[in-house]
């Protein structure tokens, strides 16, 4: 008999992988030319040629043979450094090896930081829509996951709300911009806001809250819109990074924490963290693309292919009636469902071969993601099933 926890878990698992999955089905059917998955957030841009570059010249190199072993549960000296040049490059920051723990993708890391700092029945706080797996990732350490009911409007935070549900027991708060699902990029007042209200409730508390910013889409943004590098607002924030989305590269699970030393309990967060990436299994990061990142830390993904989906989906859906705000960064539109429930939405759009994922699995009924990360072609011929669809619901 399996665990009980984990009874619950097969119950409630992913929408995103079951929809992809039924995607593989339907195009074996009816073929993959007449199935519009919009459903998971898989790269279609290629990784840039320096990604491949570095691949061959690390392999072809001299020291080949000791690409492939163990290293220091932190990940490479000369890796880490290279990520804290890249980081203080960019933000003005003064970071060095020793605030970076490599880590098996942003997911891997969020893991090894609820590791590292949660006990059971401490408190995680995000912000309604938000990655369902956030949901798993905090019960994997018996905590609980609070969440801020979404603002609709125009999706910043609810920050009345957010707090109001602080409480001693909080220990961490998540989250995640450019967001997964809606896109919005989170406001530098609001970053500001939310930085003041922490630090008042850690002082009303006596406690520690750690803010932790889950960023793989922190180079996907549009429209020259900054998105706010938050341990410039909050002493005791984490950054979760991967990348995933930057180079076009989910399947290699590579990424990084940023643990800065002005978080509360630096030294033992840190010595923890590289403890934790060892005994929930990682061990370390993937050894060879820890080497060919390193190399590409300045590299970029062409966005424009993605602004170009962006641009088609969002124009096209409005002109059909759909409402949804306009994304700024990563690759999603959240779409406001016509009818109330989102669920049956969903079902009557895999009727016309269109595949999405309901908003229930973001903590926010009533609307549908879909990932625009598909080929250009794919959104064109997709089109009249969206249109057919809101006719359909009227």
């Amino acid at each position: 008999m399996i665990a009980e926890q984990m009874r619950e878990q097969v119950k409630n698992s992913s929408v995103i992988r079951a929809m992809f999955e039924e995607g593989k089905r339907l195009a074996e059917i009816y073929g993959s030319e007449n199935v519009f998955d919009f459903s998971l957030g898989n790269p279609n841009v290629a990784p840039p040629e320096a990604v491949k570059e570095a691949i061959l010249e690390i392999i072809n190199s001299e020291e080949a043979m000791n690409i492939h072993g163990y290293m220091n549960n932190s990940g490479y000296e000369e890796v880490r450094r290279a990520i804290a040049n890249s980081i203080n490059q960019k933000f003005g920051t003064d970071f060095t090896q020793d605030n970076i723990v490599m880590t098996v993708g942003a997911a891997g890391g969020l893991n090894v930081i609820f590791k590292t700092l949660l006990n059971p029945e401490d408190e995680v706080i995000t912000f309604a829509p938000f990655f369902g797996e956030y949901r798993n990732y905090v019960s994997n350490y018996q905590a609980k996951l609070l969440t801020v009911s979404p603002n609709t409007l125009d999706f910043q935070p609810h920050l009345e709300e957010f707090q109001d549900k602080i409480s001693p027991k909080t220990k961490a708060v998540i989250i995640n911009s450019p967001n997964n699902p809606t896109g919005v990029i989170y406001s530098e007042a609001t970053i500001i806001k939310l930085a003041s209200i922490l630090r008042a409730k850690q002082k009303e508390f006596n406690s520690h809250i750690y803010l932790i910013s889950d960023e793989p889409y922190r180079e996907l943004a549009y429209d020259n819109i900054e998105v706010p590098y938050l341990t410039k607002y909050y002493e005791n924030t984490i950054v979760a990074y991967s990348f995933s989305k930057s180079l076009s590269l989910p399947g290699e699970r590579i990424g990084y924490l940023l643990i800065p030393p002005s978080v509360s309990d630096y030294e033992n967060v840190l010595a923890a963290s590289n403890i934790a990436t060892r005994i929930l299994g990682f061990v370390n990061a993937p050894s060879l693309f820890q080497r060919v990142i390193a190399r590409c830390l300045e590299a970029k993904v062409d966005i424009d292919t993605y602004n170009r989906n962006r641009e088609l989906l969002y124009q096209s859906l409005l002109s059909f009636g759909y409402e949804c705000i306009k994304p700024q960064g990563a690759f999603y539109l959240f779409v406001k469902t016509p009818i109330e429930d989102d669920l049956e939405f969903c079902q009557r759009a895999k009727q016309k071969k269109i595949l999405l994922v309901p908003g229930t699995s973001f903590g926010c009924p009533g609307y549908v993601r879909i990932a625009y990360c598909v080929a250009y072609q794919t959104i064109e011929k997709a089109l009249p099933g969206f249109k057919e669809l809101i006719n359909e619901c009227k």
